[in-house]
């Protein structure tokens, strides 16, 4: 039997591969970079800001898509000028060698994260508006095309483990001085954002390709409050959709926290001289890849688990994986049986990002009135990747900054089960407090 793809789906997937590729080409590995220049007090500002822009730019650019300009040429323009200014920051810091500076470097990327965030929205609105058009249904020709998105995530961050560059200016950290790294690749290096930047590029001219999106200028009589989706507050009303937002923020918490700091916590080791040519340690990229490539798994499980467990207990599954994810990295260690455990909290990623999100996503698919369905799903992201990322990453910051850059004796383990008693206690507040919503439909039937 012959299997016949539409050149649409071809095109929509290389459109997936590329916007993905596009983040993981640097955010698994900036903080690394960042450690090794000396602006590793400064992580947390990098990650949060991604959590900052996350609160806004989607829902201005959306604004944008639907009353102005086709979405397609949104993502591109979002694209030109997001790459444009992540490769502005490469070459400013190959300019500056070992005198890079805080400011211009966090300028540069801030305005490049502020224009990249909103694309991954975009992305979605051009997939479903391609297929529509071809007559397919998004429900079940998405999903196979969306996981290459993560195979393109994970090829950047291979590319930026393994690919040699020229000289890398690093801190030793114990005399303080200045060197050049003795096999440099590009996650020590400013070479992973640049080749972010020039994908970025890339697909802001791939973005103009794809099938036209119409302008719905139905919208353009409605209310402030219907434009940036504020009726959906109105489900704090709702004990039970207050508790489950609230503690969406209090897990989005935990989402910037091991792509800021587990590179730089690998890269540590490098100090040790019996530690420093493991695998863990000079290929922290890949081994960190193993998350994505479970997250990739995990998705295909989601359907059993929810008719399985239900809802609520698949989220409380997603909890309880972020505490393995974070005490196994305070257990770990790069030798022998220790790495194993790094491999073991990558593999538990899978559940702890996919099984909350998707199944977050359907609870309010499920749950929240059809007026207002996509407006609660933006606030969904919101309160996890806007408010509860930025919280998280600069309150992570702040552990980090107490436990290892400003501590008399640095210890990267007790940061790790700080965060991971702090994902215990969200588990255990949340199974309390969360009332499973087959157990109510029930009693009201």
């Amino acid at each position: 039997m012959q299997i016949k793809i539409k050149p649409v789906t071809l095109k929509l997937t290389l459109m997936l591969f590329l916007e993905f590729a596009v983040w993981g080409a640097y955010l698994t590995s900036l903080g690394r970079y960042l450690g090794n220049i000396g602006l590793g007090s400064q992580i947390k500002w990098f990650f949060a800001m991604q959590g900052i822009v996350s609160i806004f730019m989607p829902t201005l650019m959306g604004i944008l898509a639907d009353k102005k300009m086709e979405a397609q040429r949104v993502l591109s323009l979002c694209h030109g000028l997001a790459g444009l200014f992540m490769a502005g920051a490469g070459f400013y810091c190959m300019s500056a060698g070992s005198q890079v500076q805080f400011a211009p470097l966090f300028i540069l990327y801030s305005l490049s994260v502020a224009f990249f965030m909103p694309t991954i929205a975009l992305v979605n609105s051009v997939s479903y508006n391609a297929m529509a058009k071809e007559g397919m249904d998004p429900v079940k020709d998405f999903p196979p095309m969306r996981v290459f998105g993560t195979v393109g995530f994970i090829c950047s961050m291979l590319l930026t483990n393994f690919l040699a560059v020229g000289d890398a200016w690093l801190i030793n950290p114990e005399s303080g001085t200045w060197e050049v790294a003795a096999h440099p690749t590009m996650q020590n290096s400013y070479y992973q954002l640049l080749s972010s930047g020039i994908l970025s590029l890339i697909l802001c001219g791939y973005a103009l390709t794809m099938p036209r999106c119409p302008i719905d200028k139905s919208k353009k009589g409605e209310s402030l409050a219907d434009a940036f989706g504020l009726k959906a507050f109105t489900l704090f009303k709702d004990p039970q959709f207050a508790i489950f937002f609230i503690f969406s923020m209090l897990l989005g918490a935990s989402l910037q926290i091991t792509n800021g700091y587990a590179n730089t916590f690998l890269g540590s080791f490098a100090s040790d001289p019996a530690l420093a040519n493991t695998f863990a340690v000079k290929n922290s990229n890949a081994l960190i890849a193993i998350s994505q490539a479970s997250e990739t798994l995990c998705i295909l499980l989601i359907p059993f688990a929810m008719k399985k467990f239900g809802i609520k207990n698949v989220m409380l599954i997603a909890m309880f994986a972020w505490v393995f994810r974070f005490g196994l990295f305070g257990l770990g260690n790069p030798a022998m049986p220790g790495v194993l455990l790094f491999v073991l909290s990558c593999i538990v990623y899978g559940f702890a990002f996919d099984f909350f999100n998707i199944s977050g996503s359907l609870y309010v698919e499920q749950n929240a009135a059809e007026d207002i369905r996509s407006s609660a799903q933006g606030l969904f992201m919101m309160m996890t990747n806007g408010f509860g990322a930025t919280l998280g990453t600069l309150a992570a910051g702040a552990v980090v900054d107490a436990t290892v850059y400003n501590a008399a004796v640095p210890s990267w383990p007790k940061a790790w089960y700080i965060f991971a008693a702090y994902a215990l206690v969200v588990a255990i507040l949340f199974w309390i407090l969360f009332k499973d919503p087959r157990k109510q439909h029930s009693r009201a039937a």
